[in-house]
């Protein structure tokens, strides 16, 4: 089985975290993550998320550098190893370039969207604890 080192983005403003939305002709079609993407060979995780942040949404974050969650979900396509770490948006406002929709969703509307499998452990974190930083 194919193993895939992503990490993904719990950006936080005013209280709010940013969802995204998959894209229908993408693998996981139509379903919601936090933002992000692939670990490429000598990045840190937060590295790939500052780099894949800028290439998606067109922003520059802070990541902070403690990770949130880890979870491993094995998909059809290969296991995915996804690492959240809790980012603060500088400069930009998000841009839909490989995303189909983004919402700013408090912790506790959080489930009014369909998750990506591999998500669904950083998000039920979210709602359980809140947003600490």
């Amino acid at each position: 089985m194919k193993q895939i080192n992503v990490v993904g983005a719990i950006l936080i403003e005013n209280g709010k975290i940013l969802c995204a939305q998959r894209g229908a002709e993408k693998s996981l079609p139509n379903l919601w993550e936090f933002p992000g993407g692939k670990i490429e060979q000598g990045e840190t995780p937060q590295e790939a998320l500052v780099r894949e942040l800028e290439e998606e949404l067109l922003i520059e974050v802070e990541v902070k550098p403690d990770q949130f969650e880890h979870t491993v979900y094995e998909y059809d396509f290969g296991t995915v190893h996804l690492t959240t770490f809790i980012c603060f948006l500088e400069k930009g406002t998000p841009k839909l370039t490989e995303h189909i929709e983004v919402r700013w969703l408090k912790p506790e509307e959080l489930n009014s969207v369909e998750w990506a499998p591999a998500d669904i452990p950083a998000v039920e974190k979210l709602i359980s604890e809140g947003i600490t930083i």
